[in-house]
Order: C-alpha cells, then structure tokens, then sequence
C-alpha cells in the first residue's frame, strides 16, 4: 500500500503530501505516526510534494494544527481531502 501523506499525531488537523503527482478524485492512504494508523479519503485537490493536506473538516477561523502546533487559522472552511496553502489558511503572526 502506498502512503501519500503522513501526520504526526490524530490531533492535527493536516498532513503533508510525500508523493508527487497527488490528483484530485485519487484515493489516498495516510500513515498517522504517533498512533501507527493509516486513514484513507479521496483527495480533492491536485497537491504537490510537501504541500499540507486537510485530514479533518476545518471551518473558517479555527486553528490549523500541524506536528502538535498551531501553525495558522483557516480563511475559508476546508474540507478533508483540500489542499491548504496561502489561498485559505493565514499566519496569526500578522
């Protein structure tokens, strides 16, 4: 089985691609360290390599967390499957 993306910990809310050519409508295989889980859904978005995925609905305003950290907040709802990037999550740092 291949793994596309892989997460820290069941708590984020995102993992990170680690295969090229991530296609919408694919069905992917994510590995959850802490926890040796794999999850599976279909991607919703085309994702690059090392590029976030959501794992988990994300609405509008609430905390993206990544490797156990709040990295940034959502500008947009998201939904598990979408590519996060700069068009729908912003830093809190300014």
């Amino acid at each position: 089985m291949t793994i596309h993306f892989v997460v820290h910990d069941e708590g984020d809310s995102v993992g990170v691609v680690v295969v090229e050519g991530l296609k919408a409508s694919n069905r992917i295989n994510g590995w959850i360290m802490d926890q040796d889980k794999m999850i599976e859904f279909d991607a919703k978005s085309d994702i690059p390599i090392g590029h976030k995925l959501a794992i988990k609905p994300i609405k509008a305003g609430e905390a993206i967390i990544k490797y156990g950290v709040d990295i940034g907040k959502a500008v947009s709802d998201i939904q598990p499957g979408e590519h996060l990037h700069v068009h729908n999550v912003k830093t809190k740092r300014w």
